[in-house]
Order: C-alpha cells, then sequence, then structure tokens
C-alpha cells in the first residue's frame, strides 16, 4: 500500500499493465541514474492516487458476472476470491465475456488506520 498525504491508496493497479510498464520505465530511469529511486516512489505514490479517483470518478459501467467459486479467503482487510467457469455481461447483457478462472482482489475502502 502507498501513502500519499493523509489518505492511503493501494498498489494494486501497478500489477496491471498500465502500472507494470510505469514501473519497468522508471527502473530504466534510476539504472541510467536520471532520477533517484525517491523521486520513482514519489511517481508511483501519485499513479495509485490518480488510478484509484480516475476510476472511481470517471468508469459509470456496470458488471455482473456468474460461476462456480473455487476458494476465497481474508487477511488483512483483503478478500480474494478464485472463481471458475466464470460469465461476464456488461450493461443489459448485450456484450458477454467467459473465462476459465478468475482473481477477485478486493479492498476495504477505508483502512483503520486513516485519520
Amino acid at each position: 500500500m502507498a501513502a500519499n498525504g493523509n489518505t492511503n491508496y493501494y498498489d494494486l493497479y501497478r500489477h496491471g499493465s498500465l502500472g507494470s510498464t510505469l514501473t519497468d520505465a522508471l527502473d530504466d530511469l534510476i539504472g541510467a541514474e536520471r532520477i533517484d529511486p525517491q523521486l520513482a516512489m514519489k511517481v508511483l505514490m501519485q499513479f495509485d492516487r490518480v488510478i484509484t479517483e480516475a476510476l472511481s470518478e470517471k468508469v459509470k459501467a456496470r458488471l455482473t458476472f456468474k460461476g462456480s467459486l473455487d476458494t476465497y479467503r481474508f487477511c488483512d482487510e483483503v478478500w480474494t476470491f478464485l472463481i471458475k467457469n466464470v460469465t461476464f455481461k456488461m450493461d443489459g447483457g448485450q456484450s458477454v465475456v467467459t473465462a476459465d478462472k478468475v482473481k477477485i482482489v478486493s479492498c476495504s475502502a477505508k483502512r483503520s488506520d486513516e485519520k
């Protein structure tokens, strides 16, 4: 989890393609001694904040899914669900996507250590 000011943001989106690409680029810049590691961490913390806020404010699409729950766990205020044979339906069921396995990670919107 990354922190910026008094608000905490999860670093989940760093593991997606955009976050991985950003991390790789920052690693290259650090390796070439063009930026300090502290600046790279500030950039990643800013990324965590901006991507979280953008997704919560801009994305209005609705998705429903159905499948067989294989495994679930709750640890450190984070739920993890492993679902098999999943069918996803977007707004009104016009668009349907299926998958053999899906992992869903769900984090609390507010953490107990926030002020």
